[in-house]
């Protein structure tokens, strides 16, 4: 497997102020012997980041950097969904952000608000913070680590896959999500499985991967690597997200699918979900900055109710009713959970004919402990 390599990440590591003796700066340190490192205040970040500011392409330029750090507030928080469309009450745990993979339509690039790789290294605060979290909401939910950063890139320097899946082993009730683009599952790979850690990765066609994902690893191979953890005995989901339309999408989306379900057995599918392209109006100056090839941002687009631009809604519907067709007519296809990610109310209603009562019931229905099946048989709709 094309396995993301490490050999040019970092070239120097930046430590904050009072976190050198951390066991996690440690043993990061520990495995980066070769690399420099600087222990910076943050007057020092502010002159780095001032210098970053004068490069041509400052996020490019960040990413070589790690910065090892406190995480200084909470590291849950709810997921940061759209306003005015359908959520799925998901939450997420901020250890890593930022990604030293570089996709051309990655949010991260306006979202952050510095380029560096960070890695918070005051895990203990992590557990002390879960612990009253889970207590708090004791109701089966979704939480993952994939939001803000590729939950499994640095993972052969954090091995932070082996701690969370252990922790939540032991958290019934909660479903520990690890998204990522990469093959990076050798700590998976030597984990106990627990049946409520799904380990998920976003899936694009070919044309666009190649193009558009730079770093990532080829979609095949991700796949792949999915059929690996399925062996061992985990749960798997995918993310076609953000669906792309091009002239060939509709036989490439078709091909992908096929693949997909050919390789993967559904009933070990947690769930899928579904996503087109949309993005803030900085980010499309950024993207025409920074990744000046790329043609996703030139279509038919309207600015939706979040001011985030997304295709004009028929040719959205057209995208999701074809892909979806294309999953539901694969045998057993029709018993895969699938949502939308930041989508109106009108779009699940028309395209799968059904329409969750608020997303605590999208909620529950992915967070539930059940298989697949008879979970879909528990899902309540109200009518079209």
């Amino acid at each position: 497997m094309n396995k993301f390599s490490l050999s040019l990440f970092p070239q120097k590591i930046f430590v904050e102020e009072g976190c050198q003796n951390y066991p996690y700066t440690k043993k990061i340190l520990s495995k980066l012997k070769d690399v420099p490192r600087v222990i910076i205040n943050s007057e020092a970040e502010d002159t780095i980041l001032a210098e970053l500011a004068a490069e041509k392409d400052q996020i490019k330029s960040g990413k070589q950097y790690l910065y090892l750090a406190r995480q200084k507030g909470s590291f849950i928080k709810p997921c940061p969904c759209t306003p005015h469309y359908l959520g799925c009450n998901y939450y997420i745990i901020n250890l890593d952000l930022n990604c030293p993979l570089d996709c051309s339509y990655c949010i991260l690039q306006h979202y952050l608000s510095h380029p560096f790789i960070t890695i918070h290294v005051n895990t203990d605060d992590l557990w002390n913070q879960l612990d009253p979290f889970l207590k708090k909401n004791n109701r089966p939910l979704r939480i993952g680590t994939g939001e803000l950063g590729d939950s499994l890139v640095l993972d052969d320097l954090t091995e932070r896959s082996c701690e969370l899946i252990e922790y939540f082993r032991h958290k019934p009730k909660a479903v520990l999500e690890l998204k990522t683009k990469t093959v990076n599952i050798d700590n998976i790979l030597t984990a106990e499985p627990a049946p409520n850690v799904v380990i998920a990765w976003s899936l694009n066609t070919d044309a666009i991967a190649q193009v558009e994902e730079k770093g990532a690893a080829p979609v095949k191979e991700r796949i792949l690597a999915a059929e690996a953890v399925i062996r061992k005995g985990f749960r798997v989901a995918f993310h076609l997200d953000p669906i792309i339309r091009y002239p060939e999408w509709e036989q490439d989306y078709g091909e992908l699918i096929q693949y997909l379900l050919t390789k993967i057995p559904i009933e070990k599918i947690a769930w899928i979900s579904l996503g087109s392209l949309r993005f803030p109006s900085r980010l499309k100056e950024i993207i025409k900055e920074r990744f000046p090839l790329s043609d996703i941002i030139y279509a038919e687009f309207i600015r939706g109710k979040d001011k985030k631009y997304r295709y004009f809604k028929p040719l959205r519907l057209e995208l999701y009713t074809r892909i979806v067709d294309f999953i539901q007519k694969k045998r057993g296809g029709e018993n895969i959970p699938l949502y939308f990610c930041m989508e109106s109310e009108e779009i699940w209603r028309k395209v799968l004919k059904k329409e969750p009562r608020g997303e605590e019931e999208i909620e529950r229905f992915l967070a539930s402990p059940l298989g697949s099946e008879k979970r879909l048989n528990t899902y309540t709709y109200s009518s079209e």
